[in-house]
C-alpha cells in the first residue's frame, strides 16, 4: 500500500468524500427520528461512523491493478460499494444495492503505528475487479466508508490503480 505513482498506461483514482451526499443521508436519518417513522423495508440508513465517498471515472475501459491505502493511526476502515446507479435525490439507498465483498483495512491497537496495514487480499482483489467492471457502464460510483476502532477520516487515504484497457 505505497504512495500512488503510476506509469502512463495506469490510472490512479482517489476516493473522495461527498459531504453533500453524506449530509443528505444524515438528514434522512434525523427526519425519521424526529417524525417517529421507520425506514422503508430494505432501506439502508447511514450510521454515525459512516460517510459517502465517490470515484469519478474519466475512462470506462479499466482493468484493476492494485490498492493504495494509508492509515496514520490504529483502526479499521470498511468500504462498501454501491452497485446500481443510485440517484439519492430520487431514491433511498437499499441494502440490495450494496456490493460484496466489502473492502477492509486495519491496524490493531497493539500494533506499532509504522507496522504494515492488514487486509483480506482475495476480497480486496475481487472488490477491485468489481469496481473495474462497473466502471464500464458509469462515470461515477459511490461507496460507504465506515470508520471503526478509533479510525478517523482525517487519518485515511485511499485510491485504486487501474491499467487502461486499450
Amino acid at each position: 500500500m505505497d504512495d500512488a505513482r503510476a506509469p502512463s498506461n495506469m490510472l490512479v483514482l482517489a476516493f473522495k468524500e461527498d459531504p453533500a451526499l453524506t449530509e443528505m443521508m444524515r438528514l434522512r436519518v434525523s427526519s425519521l427520528q424526529r417524525s417517529g417513522q421507520k425506514r422503508q423495508d430494505g432501506e439502508r440508513l447511514l450510521l454515525p461512523h459512516e460517510a459517502v465517498y465517490r470515484l469519478d471515472f474519466p475512462n470506462q475501459q479499466l482493468d484493476f491493478s492494485r490498492w493504495y491505502f494509508s492509515l496514520a493511526a490504529h483502526g479499521r476502515i470498511t468500504i462498501t460499494g454501491i452497485s446500481q446507479h443510485w440517484t439519492p435525490d430520487l431514491t433511498h439507498l437499499m441494502t440490495r444495492q450494496l456490493l460484496e465483498p466489502i473492502g477492509t483495512f486495519w491496524r490493531n491497537a497493539e500494533d506499532p503505528e509504522d507496522s504494515p496495514l492488514k487486509w483480506l487480499e482475495a476480497d480486496m482483489q475481487e472488490f477491485g475487479e468489481r469496481i473495474a467492471e462497473l466502471a464500464q457502464v458509469r462515470k461515477v460510483m459511490y461507496f460507504l466508508f465506515a470508520f471503526k476502532d478509533a479510525a478517523e477520516a482525517a487519518n485515511v487515504s485511499c485510491s485504486v490503480e487501474f491499467t487502461l484497457d486499450k
